[in-house]
């Protein structure tokens, strides 16, 4: 089921995305933490895939049960991206890895 699947079945999606003091990163609505080292952190999320970017970033919390994450460390950088390698034309990575 793809993102867009997931929104029409459930047009309630609610997510939150708490930064405190760009130290502490809480996120809601989380499906899967994809990849992580001390310096990117991808998290499959309800309305895409968010990409966490910084120093020194560590998990401090995985409830996929509650469907949440947080992320301590010095935060740079937050940004969203649809999930699309399944379709024609997807990213340069999806296609080296497919």
């Amino acid at each position: 089921m793809n993102i867009e699947e997931k929104r029409s079945l459930n047009s309630t999606v609610i997510q939150n995305l708490v930064l405190e003091n760009r130290e502490k990163l809480s996120i809601s609505g989380v499906l899967d933490v994809l990849s992580f080292d001390d310096q990117v952190v991808i998290v499959e999320t309800e309305l895409g895939l968010l990409n966490v970017k910084g120093d020194n970033l560590r998990i401090n919390k995985l409830s996929i049960d509650t469907s949440e994450v947080v992320v301590e460390g010095e935060i740079c950088n937050l940004s969203y991206s649809e999930k699309n390698l399944d379709k024609k034309g997807g990213s340069l990575l999806g296609k080296i890895f497919k």
